[in-house]
Protein backbone atom coordinates (compact mmCIF):
# COMPACT_ATOMS: atom_id res chain seq x y z
CA UNK A 1 0.00 0.00 0.00
CA UNK A 2 2.80 2.42 0.92
CA UNK A 3 4.59 1.64 -2.34
CA UNK A 4 1.40 2.26 -4.33
CA UNK A 5 0.88 5.64 -2.67
CA UNK A 6 4.49 6.58 -3.31
CA UNK A 7 4.11 5.59 -6.98
CA UNK A 8 1.04 7.80 -7.31
CA UNK A 9 2.90 10.75 -5.83
CA UNK A 10 5.77 10.21 -8.25
CA UNK A 11 3.27 10.02 -11.12
CA UNK A 12 1.89 13.35 -9.94
CA UNK A 13 5.32 14.94 -9.96
CA UNK A 14 6.01 13.41 -13.39
CA UNK A 15 2.87 15.17 -14.63
CA UNK A 16 4.03 18.36 -12.94
CA UNK A 17 7.37 18.23 -14.74
CA UNK A 18 5.56 17.55 -18.01
CA UNK A 19 3.02 20.33 -17.73
CA UNK A 20 5.42 22.79 -16.09
CA UNK A 21 7.98 22.79 -18.88
CA UNK A 22 5.27 22.97 -21.56
CA UNK A 23 3.71 25.93 -19.72
CA UNK A 24 7.10 27.68 -19.89
CA UNK A 25 7.32 27.04 -23.62
CA UNK A 26 3.76 28.23 -24.22
CA UNK A 27 4.35 31.53 -22.44
CA UNK A 28 7.72 32.00 -24.15
CA UNK A 29 6.08 31.40 -27.54
CA UNK A 30 3.25 33.79 -26.68
CA UNK A 31 5.77 36.44 -25.65
CA UNK A 32 7.65 35.97 -28.92
CA UNK A 33 4.48 36.27 -31.02
CA UNK A 34 3.19 39.35 -29.22
CA UNK A 35 6.44 41.11 -28.28
CA UNK A 36 9.13 39.88 -30.72
CA UNK A 37 12.84 39.30 -29.99
CA UNK A 38 12.52 35.57 -29.37
CA UNK A 39 15.81 34.99 -27.54
CA UNK A 40 15.14 37.81 -25.07
CA UNK A 41 11.58 36.62 -24.42
CA UNK A 42 12.53 32.95 -23.94
CA UNK A 43 15.38 33.91 -21.61
CA UNK A 44 13.21 36.26 -19.55
CA UNK A 45 10.17 33.99 -19.32
CA UNK A 46 12.12 30.87 -18.35
CA UNK A 47 14.35 32.82 -15.95
CA UNK A 48 11.29 34.39 -14.30
CA UNK A 49 9.64 31.00 -13.95
CA UNK A 50 12.75 29.41 -12.46
CA UNK A 51 13.05 32.29 -9.99
CA UNK A 52 9.37 31.96 -9.15
CA UNK A 53 9.82 28.24 -8.56
CA UNK A 54 12.34 29.18 -5.89
CA UNK A 55 9.81 31.56 -4.38
CA UNK A 56 7.19 28.80 -4.48
CA UNK A 57 9.55 26.41 -2.71
CA UNK A 58 10.06 28.98 0.02
CA UNK A 59 6.31 29.54 0.37
CA UNK A 60 5.74 25.80 0.78
CA UNK A 61 7.49 25.96 4.18
CA UNK A 62 4.46 27.76 5.53
CA UNK A 63 2.31 24.63 5.19
CA UNK A 64 2.72 22.32 8.16
CA UNK A 65 -0.53 20.36 8.21
CA UNK A 66 -2.84 18.75 5.63
CA UNK A 67 0.01 18.67 3.12
CA UNK A 68 -1.85 16.42 0.68
CA UNK A 69 -4.82 18.77 0.65
CA UNK A 70 -2.63 21.79 -0.05
CA UNK A 71 -0.78 19.92 -2.77
CA UNK A 72 -4.10 19.10 -4.46
CA UNK A 73 -5.21 22.72 -4.21
CA UNK A 74 -1.96 23.75 -5.90
CA UNK A 75 -2.70 21.21 -8.66
CA UNK A 76 -6.17 22.67 -9.08
CA UNK A 77 -4.83 26.22 -9.30
CA UNK A 78 -2.13 25.18 -11.74
CA UNK A 79 -4.68 23.40 -13.95
CA UNK A 80 -6.76 26.56 -14.21
CA UNK A 81 -3.89 28.98 -14.64
CA UNK A 82 -2.10 26.95 -17.31
CA UNK A 83 -5.30 26.24 -19.24
CA UNK A 84 -6.48 29.82 -19.45
CA UNK A 85 -3.13 31.63 -19.77
CA UNK A 86 -3.11 32.00 -23.60
CA UNK A 87 -6.84 32.71 -23.64
CA UNK A 88 -6.40 35.56 -21.18
CA UNK A 89 -3.53 37.04 -23.22
CA UNK A 90 -5.50 36.93 -26.47
CA UNK A 91 -8.52 38.43 -24.72
CA UNK A 92 -6.49 41.28 -23.23
CA UNK A 93 -4.84 41.95 -26.61
CA UNK A 94 -8.30 42.81 -27.93
CA UNK A 95 -8.84 45.50 -25.30
CA UNK A 96 -5.49 46.71 -24.06
CA UNK A 97 -1.78 46.95 -24.80
CA UNK A 98 -0.93 45.67 -21.30
CA UNK A 99 -0.64 42.04 -22.39
CA UNK A 100 3.15 42.21 -21.95
CA UNK A 101 2.68 42.68 -18.21
CA UNK A 102 0.08 39.92 -18.14
CA UNK A 103 2.43 37.43 -19.82
CA UNK A 104 5.11 38.07 -17.20
CA UNK A 105 2.61 37.94 -14.32
CA UNK A 106 1.33 34.58 -15.60
CA UNK A 107 4.88 33.22 -15.82
CA UNK A 108 5.49 34.27 -12.21
CA UNK A 109 2.21 32.71 -11.04
CA UNK A 110 2.74 29.40 -12.84
CA UNK A 111 6.37 29.21 -11.71
CA UNK A 112 5.37 29.84 -8.10
CA UNK A 113 2.79 27.03 -8.15
CA UNK A 114 5.24 24.61 -9.77
CA UNK A 115 7.85 25.50 -7.17
CA UNK A 116 5.44 24.68 -4.36
CA UNK A 117 4.64 21.21 -5.68
CA UNK A 118 8.01 19.46 -5.47
CA UNK A 119 8.80 20.20 -1.79
CA UNK A 120 5.22 19.38 -0.80
CA UNK A 121 5.37 16.00 -2.55
CA UNK A 122 8.77 15.26 -1.01
CA UNK A 123 7.37 15.91 2.46
CA UNK A 124 4.23 13.84 1.79
CA UNK A 125 6.24 10.96 0.34
CA UNK A 126 8.56 11.03 3.34
CA UNK A 127 5.99 8.89 5.13
CA UNK A 128 6.22 6.19 2.47
CA UNK A 129 9.93 6.00 1.49
CA UNK A 130 13.39 6.34 2.97
CA UNK A 131 14.89 9.80 2.35
CA UNK A 132 17.47 8.84 -0.29
CA UNK A 133 14.87 7.00 -2.37
CA UNK A 134 12.31 9.70 -1.76
CA UNK A 135 14.44 12.62 -2.96
CA UNK A 136 15.97 10.82 -5.95
CA UNK A 137 12.65 9.32 -7.04
CA UNK A 138 10.75 12.61 -6.89
CA UNK A 139 13.40 14.61 -8.74
CA UNK A 140 13.95 11.81 -11.25
CA UNK A 141 10.28 11.78 -12.23
CA UNK A 142 10.14 15.56 -12.39
CA UNK A 143 13.07 15.63 -14.83
CA UNK A 144 11.70 12.75 -16.93
CA UNK A 145 8.37 14.55 -17.17
CA UNK A 146 10.17 17.68 -18.35
CA UNK A 147 11.82 15.76 -21.18
CA UNK A 148 8.52 14.27 -22.29
CA UNK A 149 6.93 17.73 -22.08
CA UNK A 150 9.58 19.20 -24.39
CA UNK A 151 9.13 16.42 -26.93
CA UNK A 152 5.35 16.78 -26.73
CA UNK A 153 5.46 20.55 -27.28
CA UNK A 154 7.88 20.31 -30.21
CA UNK A 155 6.13 17.53 -32.12
CA UNK A 156 2.47 17.64 -31.02
CA UNK A 157 1.62 20.62 -28.85
CA UNK A 158 2.67 23.56 -31.03
CA UNK A 159 2.36 22.13 -34.57
CA UNK A 160 -0.80 20.02 -34.07
CA UNK A 161 -2.82 21.34 -31.13
CA UNK A 162 -1.46 24.88 -31.25
CA UNK A 163 -1.64 27.46 -28.50
CA UNK A 164 -5.41 27.09 -28.55
CA UNK A 165 -5.78 23.55 -27.17
CA UNK A 166 -2.36 22.55 -25.77
CA UNK A 167 -2.95 24.50 -22.50
CA UNK A 168 -6.18 22.60 -21.86
CA UNK A 169 -4.37 19.30 -22.37
CA UNK A 170 -1.88 20.40 -19.69
CA UNK A 171 -4.64 21.49 -17.34
CA UNK A 172 -6.43 18.19 -17.83
CA UNK A 173 -3.25 16.21 -17.13
CA UNK A 174 -2.77 18.03 -13.81
CA UNK A 175 -6.42 17.65 -12.89
CA UNK A 176 -6.62 13.95 -13.71
CA UNK A 177 -3.54 13.25 -11.60
CA UNK A 178 -5.12 15.18 -8.74
CA UNK A 179 -8.37 13.21 -9.09
CA UNK A 180 -6.45 9.92 -9.14
CA UNK A 181 -4.72 10.93 -5.90
CA UNK A 182 -8.02 11.87 -4.27
CA UNK A 183 -9.57 8.52 -5.18
CA UNK A 184 -6.55 6.43 -4.19
CA UNK A 185 -5.76 8.25 -0.95
CA UNK A 186 -9.31 8.98 0.16
CA UNK A 187 -8.94 6.60 3.13
CA UNK A 188 -6.21 8.75 4.65
CA UNK A 189 -8.13 12.00 4.10
CA UNK A 190 -10.51 13.56 6.55
CA UNK A 191 -14.20 13.77 5.67
CA UNK A 192 -14.02 17.56 5.62
CA UNK A 193 -11.15 17.47 3.10
CA UNK A 194 -13.01 15.05 0.84
CA UNK A 195 -16.12 17.24 0.95
CA UNK A 196 -14.03 20.15 -0.37
CA UNK A 197 -11.69 18.37 -2.79
CA UNK A 198 -14.13 16.19 -4.74
CA UNK A 199 -16.60 18.99 -5.61
CA UNK A 200 -13.66 21.29 -6.43
CA UNK A 201 -12.19 18.75 -8.83
CA UNK A 202 -15.58 18.23 -10.49
CA UNK A 203 -16.13 21.98 -10.86
CA UNK A 204 -12.69 22.50 -12.38
CA UNK A 205 -13.26 19.62 -14.81
CA UNK A 206 -16.46 21.32 -16.01
CA UNK A 207 -14.63 24.65 -16.32
CA UNK A 208 -11.87 23.08 -18.42
CA UNK A 209 -14.34 21.37 -20.74
CA UNK A 210 -16.32 24.58 -21.23
CA UNK A 211 -13.10 26.56 -21.66
CA UNK A 212 -11.86 24.22 -24.39
CA UNK A 213 -15.16 24.70 -26.23
CA UNK A 214 -15.18 28.51 -26.11
CA UNK A 215 -11.46 29.12 -26.57
CA UNK A 216 -11.52 29.09 -30.38
CA UNK A 217 -14.05 31.92 -30.86
CA UNK A 218 -12.44 33.98 -28.10
CA UNK A 219 -8.94 33.61 -29.55
CA UNK A 220 -10.25 34.36 -33.03
CA UNK A 221 -11.92 37.48 -31.63
CA UNK A 222 -8.71 38.54 -29.90
CA UNK A 223 -6.69 37.86 -33.04
CA UNK A 224 -9.20 39.66 -35.26
CA UNK A 225 -8.75 42.77 -33.14
CA UNK A 226 -5.11 42.91 -34.25
CA UNK A 227 -6.08 43.24 -37.90
CA UNK A 228 -8.15 45.98 -39.48
CA UNK A 229 -9.58 43.59 -42.09
CA UNK A 230 -11.56 40.37 -41.79
CA UNK A 231 -9.45 37.32 -40.90
CA UNK A 232 -10.30 34.56 -43.38
CA UNK A 233 -7.50 32.05 -42.67
CA UNK A 234 -5.29 31.17 -39.71
CA UNK A 235 -2.83 28.34 -39.18
CA UNK A 236 -0.41 27.74 -36.35
CA UNK A 237 2.67 25.87 -37.56
CA UNK A 238 5.77 24.72 -35.75
CA UNK A 239 7.53 27.86 -36.98
CA UNK A 240 5.01 30.68 -37.18
CA UNK A 241 1.40 31.79 -37.22
CA UNK A 242 0.02 32.35 -40.71
CA UNK A 243 -2.92 34.72 -41.12
CA UNK A 244 -4.75 35.93 -44.21
CA UNK A 245 -7.20 38.84 -44.17
CA UNK A 246 -9.61 40.25 -46.73
CA UNK A 247 -10.96 43.69 -47.57
CA UNK A 248 -13.31 43.77 -50.54
CA UNK A 249 -11.38 42.03 -53.37
CA UNK A 250 -7.93 42.39 -51.81
CA UNK A 251 -6.08 40.04 -49.49
CA UNK A 252 -3.21 40.40 -47.01
CA UNK A 253 -0.77 37.73 -45.81
CA UNK A 254 0.78 37.99 -42.34
CA UNK A 255 3.43 35.88 -40.61
CA UNK A 256 3.51 36.24 -36.82
CA UNK A 257 1.50 39.43 -37.16
CA UNK A 258 3.83 41.06 -39.71
CA UNK A 259 2.60 41.82 -43.21
CA UNK A 260 4.31 39.88 -45.97
CA UNK A 261 2.25 40.99 -48.95
CA UNK A 262 -1.01 42.45 -50.16
CA UNK A 263 -2.62 41.45 -53.42
CA UNK A 264 -3.33 45.16 -53.96
CA UNK A 265 0.32 46.11 -54.53
CA UNK A 266 2.62 43.08 -54.16
CA UNK A 267 4.03 43.69 -57.68
CA UNK A 268 5.62 46.88 -56.33
CA UNK A 269 7.61 44.63 -54.01
CA UNK A 270 8.25 41.54 -56.14
CA UNK A 271 9.12 43.30 -59.41
CA UNK A 272 12.00 45.35 -57.87
CA UNK A 273 13.11 42.18 -56.08
CA UNK A 274 13.44 40.13 -59.28
CA UNK A 275 13.65 42.12 -62.53
CA UNK A 276 16.66 44.42 -62.02
CA UNK A 277 18.80 41.39 -61.10
CA UNK A 278 17.68 39.07 -63.90
CA UNK A 279 17.87 41.84 -66.51
CA UNK A 280 21.36 42.76 -65.30
CA UNK A 281 22.55 39.17 -65.68
CA UNK A 282 23.52 38.28 -69.28
CA UNK A 283 21.88 34.84 -69.34
CA UNK A 284 20.30 33.56 -66.07
CA UNK A 285 19.60 29.81 -66.07
CA UNK A 286 19.83 28.44 -62.51
CA UNK A 287 18.09 30.44 -59.79
CA UNK A 288 17.77 29.99 -56.01
CA UNK A 289 15.02 31.54 -53.88
CA UNK A 290 15.31 31.51 -50.11
CA UNK A 291 11.88 32.09 -48.59
CA UNK A 292 9.23 33.22 -51.05
CA UNK A 293 6.77 30.49 -50.07
CA UNK A 294 3.90 32.60 -51.41
CA UNK A 295 5.20 31.88 -54.94
CA UNK A 296 5.17 35.48 -56.20
CA UNK A 297 8.95 35.78 -56.67
CA UNK A 298 8.91 32.48 -58.60
CA UNK A 299 6.11 33.88 -60.78
CA UNK A 300 8.28 36.81 -61.84
CA UNK A 301 11.38 34.65 -62.41
CA UNK A 302 9.43 32.29 -64.68
CA UNK A 303 8.92 35.17 -67.11
CA UNK A 304 12.53 34.71 -68.28
CA UNK A 305 12.81 32.03 -71.01
CA UNK A 306 16.50 31.45 -70.26
CA UNK A 307 15.74 30.25 -66.72
CA UNK A 308 15.81 26.44 -66.64
CA UNK A 309 15.73 25.64 -62.92
CA UNK A 310 14.36 27.41 -59.84
CA UNK A 311 15.09 25.98 -56.39
CA UNK A 312 12.84 27.43 -53.70
CA UNK A 313 13.92 26.81 -50.11
CA UNK A 314 11.41 27.71 -47.41
CA UNK A 315 11.60 26.48 -43.81
CA UNK A 316 7.86 26.05 -43.28
CA UNK A 317 6.09 23.38 -45.37
CA UNK A 318 2.74 24.89 -44.38
CA UNK A 319 3.70 28.12 -46.16
CA UNK A 320 4.69 26.46 -49.42
CA UNK A 321 1.61 24.22 -49.26
CA UNK A 322 -0.46 27.39 -48.92
CA UNK A 323 1.30 28.84 -51.95
CA UNK A 324 0.58 25.67 -53.90
CA UNK A 325 -2.99 24.96 -52.78
CA UNK A 326 -4.69 28.12 -51.51
CA UNK A 327 -6.89 29.41 -54.35
CA UNK A 328 -6.09 33.07 -53.57
CA UNK A 329 -2.32 32.55 -53.64
CA UNK A 330 -2.48 30.14 -56.59
CA UNK A 331 -4.27 32.76 -58.67
CA UNK A 332 -1.84 35.43 -57.46
CA UNK A 333 1.32 33.44 -58.20
CA UNK A 334 -0.03 31.93 -61.45
CA UNK A 335 0.42 28.45 -59.99
CA UNK A 336 4.18 29.01 -60.07
CA UNK A 337 5.07 26.53 -57.33
CA UNK A 338 3.69 23.67 -59.42
CA UNK A 339 5.66 24.68 -62.51
CA UNK A 340 7.98 21.92 -63.73
CA UNK A 341 10.96 24.29 -63.50
CA UNK A 342 10.37 24.90 -59.78
CA UNK A 343 11.67 22.56 -57.08
CA UNK A 344 10.39 23.24 -53.54
CA UNK A 345 12.55 22.22 -50.56
CA UNK A 346 11.45 22.71 -46.95
CA UNK A 347 14.52 23.22 -44.77
CA UNK A 348 16.49 25.94 -43.00
CA UNK A 349 17.93 28.35 -45.56
CA UNK A 350 21.17 28.93 -43.67
CA UNK A 351 21.90 25.23 -43.37
CA UNK A 352 20.95 24.65 -47.00
CA UNK A 353 23.43 27.27 -48.21
CA UNK A 354 26.21 25.70 -46.12
CA UNK A 355 25.64 22.25 -47.62
CA UNK A 356 24.65 23.14 -51.19
CA UNK A 357 27.09 22.25 -53.98
CA UNK A 358 25.13 23.75 -56.89
CA UNK A 359 26.06 26.94 -58.68
CA UNK A 360 23.57 29.71 -59.42
CA UNK A 361 23.23 32.71 -61.66
CA UNK A 362 20.94 34.51 -59.24
CA UNK A 363 19.97 34.16 -55.57
CA UNK A 364 16.86 35.90 -54.22
CA UNK A 365 16.38 36.19 -50.47
CA UNK A 366 12.69 36.84 -49.78
CA UNK A 367 12.50 36.32 -46.04
CA UNK A 368 10.78 38.04 -43.10
CA UNK A 369 12.51 41.04 -41.57
CA UNK A 370 15.55 40.33 -39.33
CA UNK A 371 13.71 40.98 -36.08
CA UNK A 372 15.36 38.02 -34.28
CA UNK A 373 18.83 36.54 -33.96
CA UNK A 374 17.64 33.44 -35.84
CA UNK A 375 16.52 35.44 -38.85
CA UNK A 376 19.59 37.65 -38.55
CA UNK A 377 21.77 34.66 -39.52
CA UNK A 378 20.28 34.90 -43.02
CA UNK A 379 21.48 38.50 -43.29
CA UNK A 380 24.98 37.86 -41.89
CA UNK A 381 28.46 38.24 -43.38
CA UNK A 382 29.00 34.48 -43.13
CA UNK A 383 25.75 33.80 -44.96
CA UNK A 384 26.50 36.26 -47.77
CA UNK A 385 30.01 34.82 -48.07
CA UNK A 386 28.51 31.35 -48.57
CA UNK A 387 26.16 32.76 -51.21
CA UNK A 388 29.14 34.39 -52.92
CA UNK A 389 30.79 30.98 -53.33
CA UNK A 390 27.65 29.50 -54.91
CA UNK A 391 27.27 32.24 -57.50
CA UNK A 392 28.85 32.00 -60.93
CA UNK A 393 30.86 34.99 -62.22
CA UNK A 394 28.52 37.95 -62.78
CA UNK A 395 25.99 36.16 -60.58
CA UNK A 396 23.51 38.44 -58.84
CA UNK A 397 22.10 38.36 -55.31
CA UNK A 398 19.15 40.37 -54.00
CA UNK A 399 17.77 40.42 -50.49
CA UNK A 400 14.80 42.25 -49.10
CA UNK A 401 16.29 44.64 -46.57
CA UNK A 402 13.37 46.10 -44.65
CA UNK A 403 12.62 49.81 -44.73
CA UNK A 404 15.34 52.43 -45.28
CA UNK A 405 13.21 54.92 -43.31
CA UNK A 406 11.53 52.88 -40.60
CA UNK A 407 14.68 50.84 -39.83
CA UNK A 408 17.46 52.96 -41.27
CA UNK A 409 20.47 51.48 -39.48
CA UNK A 410 19.23 47.94 -40.16
CA UNK A 411 18.90 48.74 -43.87
CA UNK A 412 22.40 50.23 -44.00
CA UNK A 413 23.77 47.27 -42.05
CA UNK A 414 22.46 44.79 -44.62
CA UNK A 415 23.93 46.74 -47.56
CA UNK A 416 27.27 47.14 -45.77
CA UNK A 417 27.40 43.48 -44.73
CA UNK A 418 26.74 42.30 -48.29
CA UNK A 419 29.48 44.60 -49.59
CA UNK A 420 31.89 43.26 -46.95
CA UNK A 421 31.24 39.75 -48.33
CA UNK A 422 32.72 40.81 -51.69
CA UNK A 423 29.71 41.98 -53.71
CA UNK A 424 29.51 45.13 -55.79
CA UNK A 425 26.41 46.45 -54.03
CA UNK A 426 23.62 48.91 -54.76
CA UNK A 427 20.71 49.70 -52.39
CA UNK A 428 17.21 49.91 -53.88
CA UNK A 429 13.92 51.21 -52.50
CA UNK A 430 10.29 51.66 -53.50
CA UNK A 431 7.06 52.97 -52.04
CA UNK A 432 4.88 49.91 -51.53
CA UNK A 433 1.53 51.45 -50.70
CA UNK A 434 0.38 48.97 -48.04
CA UNK A 435 3.84 48.55 -46.49
CA UNK A 436 5.38 51.99 -46.81
CA UNK A 437 8.87 52.72 -48.11
CA UNK A 438 10.65 49.39 -48.55
CA UNK A 439 14.16 48.42 -49.56
CA UNK A 440 16.42 45.80 -51.09
CA UNK A 441 20.14 45.28 -51.44
CA UNK A 442 21.40 44.09 -54.83
CA UNK A 443 24.90 42.71 -55.23
CA UNK A 444 26.85 41.30 -58.15
CA UNK A 445 29.81 38.93 -58.03
CA UNK A 446 32.80 39.86 -60.20
CA UNK A 447 30.76 42.70 -61.66
CA UNK A 448 32.07 43.97 -65.01
CA UNK A 449 30.54 47.39 -64.33
CA UNK A 450 32.52 50.19 -62.71
CA UNK A 451 29.27 52.08 -62.17
CA UNK A 452 26.72 49.41 -61.20
CA UNK A 453 24.16 52.00 -60.12
CA UNK A 454 24.42 53.80 -63.46
CA UNK A 455 24.09 50.48 -65.30
CA UNK A 456 20.92 49.64 -63.37
CA UNK A 457 19.46 53.05 -64.23
CA UNK A 458 19.89 52.30 -67.95
CA UNK A 459 18.16 48.92 -67.87
CA UNK A 460 15.44 48.18 -70.40
CA UNK A 461 13.15 45.26 -69.56
CA UNK A 462 12.36 42.58 -72.13
CA UNK A 463 9.62 40.83 -70.14
CA UNK A 464 6.10 41.95 -69.32
CA UNK A 465 5.81 43.87 -66.05
CA UNK A 466 2.96 45.67 -64.33
CA UNK A 467 4.94 48.48 -62.71
CA UNK A 468 8.69 48.47 -63.14
CA UNK A 469 10.20 50.05 -66.26
CA UNK A 470 13.18 52.15 -67.35
CA UNK A 471 11.81 55.25 -65.63
CA UNK A 472 11.19 53.35 -62.39
CA UNK A 473 14.85 52.33 -62.29
CA UNK A 474 15.82 56.00 -61.94
CA UNK A 475 13.59 56.22 -58.89
CA UNK A 476 14.36 53.01 -57.03
CA UNK A 477 18.15 53.52 -57.25
CA UNK A 478 18.03 57.13 -56.00
CA UNK A 479 17.76 58.15 -52.34
CA UNK A 480 18.59 61.85 -52.30
CA UNK A 481 20.52 63.22 -49.35
CA UNK A 482 21.12 61.11 -46.29
CA UNK A 483 18.43 62.60 -44.05
CA UNK A 484 16.31 60.13 -42.15
CA UNK A 485 13.86 60.63 -39.31
CA UNK A 486 15.00 59.28 -35.97
CA UNK A 487 18.35 58.30 -34.50
CA UNK A 488 20.59 56.81 -37.16
CA UNK A 489 23.78 58.53 -36.14
CA UNK A 490 27.00 56.72 -35.38
CA UNK A 491 28.80 53.92 -37.19
CA UNK A 492 26.97 50.89 -38.57
CA UNK A 493 28.66 47.57 -37.86
CA UNK A 494 28.85 44.45 -40.01
CA UNK A 495 26.29 41.81 -38.98
CA UNK A 496 28.21 38.65 -38.07
CA UNK A 497 27.17 35.34 -36.52
CA UNK A 498 29.28 36.02 -33.42
CA UNK A 499 28.22 39.69 -33.28
CA UNK A 500 24.52 39.82 -34.30
CA UNK A 501 23.92 43.56 -34.36
CA UNK A 502 21.29 43.63 -37.11
CA UNK A 503 18.26 42.57 -35.09
CA UNK A 504 19.10 45.25 -32.51
CA UNK A 505 19.23 47.92 -35.21
CA UNK A 506 15.92 46.65 -36.54
CA UNK A 507 14.09 46.64 -33.21
CA UNK A 508 15.34 50.15 -32.40
CA UNK A 509 14.05 51.52 -35.69
CA UNK A 510 11.51 54.28 -36.25
CA UNK A 511 8.56 51.87 -36.19
CA UNK A 512 6.38 54.25 -34.23
CA UNK A 513 6.14 56.27 -37.46
CA UNK A 514 4.90 53.29 -39.47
Amino acid sequence: MLGRRSTLLKAAIFATGFSGVVAEYILSTLATYFLGDSIFQWVMIISLMLFSMGVGSRISKAFNQHLLKWFLFVEFALSLLVSFAPLSVYTMSAWSTSYETLIYVLSIGIGTLIGMEVPLVVRINNEFEELKYNISGILENDYYGSLLGGVFFAFIGLPVLGLMYTPFVLGLVNLLVAIALIISLRKVMSDSDKKVLLPSASAILVILVVGSLVTKPIIIYGEQSKYKDKVIFTEQTAYQRIVMTQWKDDYWLYLNGNQQLSTRDEVMYHEPLVHPALTLHPHPENVLILGGGDGCAAREILKYPSVKNITLVDLDPAMTELGQNNPILKELNHNSLDNEKVKVINTDGYQYIQKDTSFYDAIFIDLPDPRTVELGRLYSYEFYKSCYKLLRPQGVIVTQAGSPYFATKAFKCIVKTMKEAGFNTVPLHNQVVTMGEWGWSLGQKASPYDDLKGTLQKLQFSVDTQWIDHEAMQLITSFGKDIYVGDNKGPVKINRIHDPVLYKYYLKGNWDLY
